[in-house]
């Protein structure tokens, strides 16, 4: 019987599968509920495809070869510093919190350094707690994925090495 934590391919298909997982969560909060995405959580979106991504192609071309599980981990690390992030901004006192910005359609016509300055940094509007479920608001919840991914990440990068 095969260790599922040993199995290389069966990790990437769990990353992927938890990836994918927290894209439908994100559209249904985003179309369901009608709750705007902030720069922030658009941000936290594009490092869950790029970590659901590199895990898929790692599993199309080859799960043992340890190069995939290393770029889903940054990948995972660099969105999981964009939810800490916005946790931040969500624990500032109301007097600390940045001046809301221009609306996303603004920022999308508008210069891109705009936008990618919203996406980096925050905004007011990425302070607002909008959703909470168990007392855990958005981009804790993205946090929670964001490690997971790493540490399922880790686990296939050392299984890969036997």
């Amino acid at each position: 019987m095969v260790n599922f934590f040993n199995d290389t391919a069966r990790l990437a298909a769990c990353i992927v599968a938890l990836c994918g997982a927290m894209l439908v969560s994100a559209l249904i909060l985003e179309h369901v509920e009608g709750l705007e995405p902030c720069p922030m959580c658009l941000m936290q979106r594009l490092w869950v495809i790029a970590a659901g991504l590199l895990a898929l192609i790692g599993l199309a071309h080859n799960p043992r070869w340890g190069i995939y599980p290393m770029l889903t981990a940054l990948a995972a690390c660099i969105g999981g510093g964009f939810s800490i992030r916005q946790l931040y901004l969500q624990s500032l006192p109301e007097d600390q919190v940045p001046a809301c910005g221009p609306p996303l359609e603004w920022l999308l016509d508008g210069p891109m350094s705009d936008l990618l300055t919203a996406m980096t940094q925050g905004t007011g509007d990425c302070a607002q707690v909008m959703w909470t479920f168990l007392g855990i608001s958005i981009p804790g919840w993205a946090l929670v994925g964001f490690i997971t991914v790493l540490a399922l990440s880790v686990l296939q990068f050392r299984a890969s090495l036997k």
